[in-house]
């Protein structure tokens, strides 16, 4: 059996995850929504299996990107047996947008456990 890797999120990924399912909750049906997250789920997977499976990013090669839809890209990073999913990015966006994203999202920046909710109730 294969090993599989770790997957952690990002505060910046987490936070346009969020915003992604804000928009379509405002503005599409339940169907895109579910659409949207079991796409997500799928990639997701596939990179915690084989996280070389998909590109290196021009932008920044220690970066790997996954196509989601046609208007979210994914952004990761591995690091050993742990992935670190870094950005989440509409590509209708300006592309700088993104450069400013990647450049600015730090490899020590606080994570979430992929699977797991945010509990807000501690600060």
């Amino acid at each position: 059996m294969k090993d599989t890797f770790e997957i952690i999120w990002s505060k910046r990924a987490y936070k346009n995850l969020a915003k992604i399912i804000d928009y379509l909750e405002q503005n599409w049906t339940e169907k895109e929504i579910f659409n949207f997250s079991s796409e997500l789920d799928r990639c997701i997977e596939i990179i915690r299996k084989s996280p070389e499976t998909f590109p290196k990013s021009s932008k920044k090669p220690s970066l790997r990107k996954v196509v989601v839809t046609k208007h979210n890209t994914l952004y990761y990073k591995v690091e050993g047996k742990l992935i670190k999913l870094i950005v989440i990015f509409d590509t209708r966006q300006d592309p700088k947008k993104l450069e400013n994203s990647i450049i600015n999202t730090s490899v020590n920046e606080p994570t979430i456990e992929y699977g797991v909710k945010k509990d807000n109730s501690k600060s």
